[in-house]
């Protein structure tokens, strides 16, 4: 056999990996075309005081997102979210200068809530890793364990927070913008770096691309696992810190909806539900996405039942693109 006949046998064309590659870029030009399309129908969309409100409804998704991003990319899911924020609002409500009783914990009380949604997170790893529960089944059972326990603790009452530290997370502004949106940006930034340039980061990925591969390079898949469920835990805890300042009070119905919108997110900015595939930036522009085309579609007129529609044909649409079919044998 000829040299050239061995490199025509060896060099396999791939007619598709340009739209492969362009298909990263997908949900970045979805943003920018949403962008375009609703400006050009109500000019308001492009004010600075609509950029804040937008932005303000991005901060609470943003941080749930990362947390989720870390959990989908091992190919993995997540359904804490709700639980997890409740718990961490609730808590957080009773332990700061409140208008329910005479704690006063200020920075403390912050502490304590990220600890605790960092042992939830811990709990739900553990619970994966060595009763070899799936991911959704014990972190659904830890959902509604942290819902039921915030209802416990206020007994369906809602707690008002009085404390100015966490109040000025969506009262006082810094360039025009919330604090809260900033703490938003410090998480990205932070989940960043996890991401990119530490251990942890690069063996979530390797779970995601197949945990016998990673095992069999000496990977501690359980010690990855764990860590990052708890490290989930963490921005689903400041996600509740978020959402209780920014409505000023703590209460068990606080987490509501939050799980459909942060699964979107995600899997709308590009991030594969078989893992191993997109990241945090792709997270951003998911919840950039999904809170501009809200935004959007209130400005414009259309009706809330409409709004809700719109949000599920796009989640399947993203689910369907995003599913690697080759790594599926069977579709349940």
């Amino acid at each position: 056999m000829s040299n050239a006949t061995a490199a025509a046998v060896t060099v396999k064309p791939r007619p598709f990996a340009g739209l492969q590659r362009l298909a990263g870029w997908a949900p970045l030009a979805v943003l920018v075309l949403l962008c375009i399309l609703i400006a050009v129908i109500n000019p308001n969309f492009l004010s600075f005081g609509n950029v804040v409100r937008i932005s303000q409804s991005a901060m609470v998704p943003m941080v749930l997102g990362i947390g989720a991003t870390l959990i989908i990319l091992m190919g993995s899911v997540d359904l804490s979210v709700e639980g997890v924020l409740t718990l961490a609002a609730v808590l957080l409500s009773m332990l700061v200068l409140n208008g329910a009783n005479a704690n006063e914990l200020g920075l403390f009380a912050v502490v304590i809530v990220l600890a605790v949604g960092a042992g939830v997170g811990c709990i739900n790893g553990m619970i994966n890793v060595y009763l070899k529960v799936p991911s959704f089944m014990a972190t659904l059972g830890t959902w509604f364990i942290g819902v039921g326990v915030g209802n416990a603790l206020l007994g369906g009452m809602a707690i008002r927070i009085n404390d100015p530290l966490i109040r000025g997370l969506a009262i006082d502004r810094f360039l025009g913008f919330p604090w809260g949106v900033w703490v938003a940006v410090l998480c990205v930034i932070i989940a960043l770096a996890i991401q990119n340039y530490t251990r942890l980061g690069r063996h979530i990925y390797a779970l995601g691309g197949g945990e016998e591969l990673a095992a069999l390079s000496g990977i501690s898949v359980a010690k990855v696992r764990i860590a990052a469920f708890t490290l989930a835990g963490v921005f689903y805890a400041v996600g509740g810190i978020l959402a209780s300042a920014q409505l000023g009070l703590g209460n068990a119905q606080i987490g509501s909806g939050r799980l459909f919108t942060t699964i979107t997110a995600v899997v709308v900015g590009g991030t594969s539900l078989s893992g191993g595939r997109g990241g945090i930036l792709q997270t951003v522009v998911g919840v950039l996405i999904v809170v501009v085309l809200t935004n959007g579609m209130v400005l414009v007129g259309v009706e809330p039942s409409v709004q809700i529609g719109v949000q599920g044909v796009m989640i399947i649409t993203a689910v369907a693109l995003s599913i690697n079919r080759k790594l599926m044998k069977i579709v349940k």
